[in-house]
């Protein structure tokens, strides 16, 4: 039968169950329960399952409106199915299906990355990110913050200032940002990556920092979001957040690009601390690859010219 433009299956099941008892009951209950498992089972497994016969099953299914129980089961695996799909559609997109070969992700995610890079190489704006970088490599302390997604080239930006002698934190929830915030004053930074820059708690740590003096840098897709606009030194990703995960992971290459970027100026600033901050720990002694551990190849820092 044509039911064109009728309620779901399951919407039938929930109008019709006020007025049903015993047996007809517990189908209706489990029907609505479990719909996975009854649009991929058997008349027999849904009548095990209601402490019932088949024939009851079958009567359920009649008054409901449908031919019979294998109408019923093509309708709700359907519907189910189309819910898998819209779910799959908002969450992971369009551009790539359920049923899309290995390669062809892949090559989704690669070309994604890749016009958001283009995009980056558009969109930032260099004396901006210049301007950051001379505040951080002179600055008394930087805070970052992330969260979520954004915590990822947030956290990496914090890795590898630390890396180089840079006085730096890193925070990614609502009370300790805001602990961070108030400890920072003039000459300080306070950054923050945030793909939509919409963010309460980003704005709430913005905020704080700009209210004790410090500088406050947003690297964003959507420059002129609140957090855009709340920011001293806003640095456009090109990318803004999306609706679809694949859409968020295509600017996490447009936003590790960009805090890339920061870290490499504020390093050109600070090119002693790639040698005095050596992975053996501050101030270790550097040795030279090709050289044997003994004394008189070890060479510090300070004899450096």
């Amino acid at each position: 039968m044509d039911r064109a433009g009728n309620p779901s299956p399951l919407q039938l099941v929930k109008r019709a169950l006020p007025d049903l008892n015993g047996a007809m009951q517990r189908v209706a209950e489990h029907l609505l329960a479990h719909p996975d498992e009854v649009a991929r089972g058997s008349i027999t497994k849904l009548a095990e399952a209601a402490q019932t016969s088949a024939a009851t099953v079958t009567r359920l299914s009649t008054h409901l409106g449908f031919a019979g129980y294998p109408a019923l089961r093509a309708a709700l695996a359907m519907e189910i199915g189309r819910g898998l799909e819209a779910g799959w559609a908002s969450d992971i997109g369009l551009a790539i299906g359920p049923a899309d070969p290995p390669e062809q992700v892949l090559n989704v995610l690669a070309s994604t990355q890749a016009n958001a890079l283009r995009n980056a190489l558009a969109a930032i704006d260099l004396p901006a990110a210049t301007r950051v970088a001379d505040a951080i490599a002179g600055a008394r302390r930087t805070h970052i913050y992330g969260e979520w997604g954004d915590a990822i080239p947030a956290r990496e930006l914090y890795i590898r200032l630390l890396r180089i002698g840079i006085p730096v934190w890193f925070f990614d929830g609502p009370q300790s940002s805001q602990i961070g915030a108030g400890l920072l004053g003039a000459g300080d930074v306070a950054l923050v990556i945030s793909r939509s820059g919409t963010d309460a708690t980003t704005l709430g740590f913005l905020e704080r920092a700009a209210g004790e003096g410090a500088l406050t840098v947003a690297i964003t897709g959507v420059v002129d979001a609140p957090i855009g606009r709340l920011a001293d030194v806003t640095l456009d990703t090109g990318t803004p957040n999306g609706t679809t995960w694949t859409e968020f992971f295509a600017g996490r290459a447009s936003d590790v690009l960009t805090a890339g970027l920061l870290f490499v100026l504020v390093a050109q600033r600070v090119p002693d601390h790639l040698t005095a901050n050596h992975p053996n720990g501050p101030g270790q002694p550097v040795v030279h690859p090709d050289a044997v551990l003994d004394p008189d190849t070890v060479v510090r820092p300070d004899t450096i010219t």
